[in-house]
């Protein structure tokens, strides 16, 4: 005889058989249902995109009237010029551009080659490097500290003299003298910039521009002989104006850049680096532009180039008084 437990056991695997079954097919069909609600959902879809697409092109056939005349409904985009079209899309280059702070790349490779490394030894057997900005006609703007031996802790007496300037063109050494320098006797100071000059070398001129403003987090493009590795490119945004003159901002001051160039988004030479914090070397000081800077070219440089550049114009700067040096500040050359 079967026992009662077994017949126990046997229904109730049969009942939880019966209801694994149930729920799966319950399962089954409710995703069946979705499904199809699914696909239903999609095809209404796919049919009022081609509704849409075919009033878009109903839209574009051209149509003709009882005068003879033709012309289109809509007019298509290779209808237009090819000349407005270009620039169509050169002004929404220049808009991302500006918004963005940006500066085209080719600008910024060819004001790179206006940069050149610059070398400096005085009598005690010491060279010094830097970096030099031209101008044209063989005049170079620099700093004055790079050039021509300031008092400091290594020269307190006054022996220190600098015997020999030159700037590398191609490779090869070009000798300069100096021809102009701002008042500055302390390093990182308002009057701490130079001109010097070598022979004309066939190097595009920068543009000097005296009446930038240094607005609050403008972009600036710097570039500067970084570490005497040659000319290198660092971003970065105006800070604030300081009692002296200059400007700071968060770009690289590495030793090398001082003398080398600032440019805004037009690609102008707007200043040149100076300086950093004691031990922060993205702390820098800036050095505007100021007209008495160019007070011994003979003319001016060529004038701005590329697509953000501005109309030229007269170029001010209000004079201002020569305030005391900055403090607790490094040079860069």
């Amino acid at each position: 005889m079967v026992s009662r437990r077994f017949l126990t056991t046997i229904a109730i695997i049969s009942t939880a058989v019966a209801f694994f079954f149930l729920g799966d097919f319950h399962a089954r069909t409710n995703e069946a249902a979705t499904r199809a609600e699914y696909d239903a959902k999609l095809d209404a879809l796919r049919a009022e995109i081609r509704s849409q697409i075919g009033q878009e092109e109903a839209a574009l056939l051209e149509v003709r009237g009882t005068s003879g005349d033709k012309s289109p409904a809509v007019r298509r985009a290779s209808d237009v010029p090819e000349t407005n079209r270009a620039q169509m899309v050169a002004e929404i280059k220049q808009e991302l551009q500006s918004e963005m702070g940006l500066l085209p790349l080719q600008l910024l490779r060819d004001r790179r080659t206006s940069f050149l490394e610059l070398y400096s030894s005085d009598n005690q057997g010491r060279t010094n490097y830097g970096t030099a900005g031209y101008l044209g006609n063989g005049y170079f703007v620099t700093v004055k500290h790079a050039v021509v031996a300031l008092k400091d802790d290594d020269n307190r007496d006054g022996q220190r003299k600098v015997t020999s300037i030159r700037v590398v063109y191609q490779g090869r050494e070009i000798p300069a003298k100096l021809i102009d320098a701002g008042d500055a006797d302390v390093e990182v100071h308002s009057g701490d910039w130079a001109i010097i000059r070598t022979k004309p070398l066939d190097i595009p001129a920068l543009h000097p521009n005296t009446r930038f403003g240094y607005d609050f987090a403008e972009p600036i493009f710097r570039l500067g002989n970084d570490y005497s590795k040659g000319i290198l490119l660092s971003t970065g945004y105006v800070g604030q104006r300081t009692s002296n003159g200059l400007i700071t901002a968060l770009t690289d001051g590495h030793p090398g850049v001082s003398g080398g160039g600032v440019l805004n988004r037009a690609g102008d030479l707007v200043g040149i680096p100076i300086g950093r914090m004691q031990g922060d070397y993205r702390f820098s000081f800036i050095l505007p532009i100021r007209a008495e800077m160019l007070r011994k070219l003979p003319r001016v440089a060529a004038p701005p180039s590329g697509p953000l550049a501005p109309e030229p114009g007269p170029a001010t700067l209000a004079a201002s008084a020569q305030p005391a040096p900055v403090q607790d500040v490094t040079q860069t050359h």
